[in-house]
């Protein structure tokens, strides 16, 4: 069974922050596809729904850890067991896409995210699909937390609604695709871009 991570910080004070754009695009994937709360353990460190978009079984996951636990969370999920690198789609932000950009890889570095690198930690290899979601840079590398910790600016709140489901449609290509075809398809093109088809 294949599984989308989506990853943030649990809690009400981060929910609309740039670093939770992956809890986003997994509470639209569980709502397009009518998705089913998995029952959990009382003081489970996720949150899980089930779906099976075009017949693919597929798990949603929010760790409720923070950020740099996540792969704590994914385990606990799996049992302690790691699942298939190949089937656990990783949704997260990245500061060095501009806002709207989309960069869909087999796998690849952390880039210093402390949520990859929880994850990669987790699955004992760096060789797991990820989709970065881009959140814009920071000022200055000394401003980066207090960037991904706070909301997208007013001007660029539309650009991340399209980019979320963008993303969304992104992951579900990936399902029921793989892939070549999902980084074929999202990889190249602006949120400007798709705005003006």
């Amino acid at each position: 069974m294949a599984v989308v991570v989506g990853l943030g910080n649990p809690g009400r004070r981060y929910r609309r922050t740039r670093h939770n754009v992956g809890f986003r695009v997994v509470e639209i994937l569980a709502g397009r596809w009518h998705a089913e709360p998995e029952e959990a353990a009382r003081g489970a460190r996720y949150r899980a729904w089930r779906a099976a978009p075009g017949g693919r079984e597929v798990a949603l996951l929010e760790p409720r850890t923070f950020m740099n636990l996540s792969g704590e969370a994914l385990l606990e999920w799996a049992g302690g067991s790691p699942p298939d690198p190949a089937q656990a789609l990783i949704v997260c932000d990245d500061i060095y896409l501009p806002v709207g950009r989309l960069r869909l890889r087999r796998s690849g570095s952390t880039g210093g995210h402390r949520g990859l690198e929880s994850i990669e930690a987790a699955l004992g290899t760096r060789d797991y699909p990820r989709l970065r979601i881009g959140v814009g840079a920071a000022a200055s590398g000394a401003a980066y937390r207090e960037h991904v910790l706070a909301p997208p600016a007013p001007d660029e709140e539309d650009d991340v609604e399209v980019s979320l489901q963008r993303a969304a449609d992104a992951v579900e290509c990936w399902l029921l695709e793989g892939i070549q075809q999902a980084m074929n398809r999202f990889n190249a093109k602006t949120t400007e871009e798709v705005k003006e088809e």
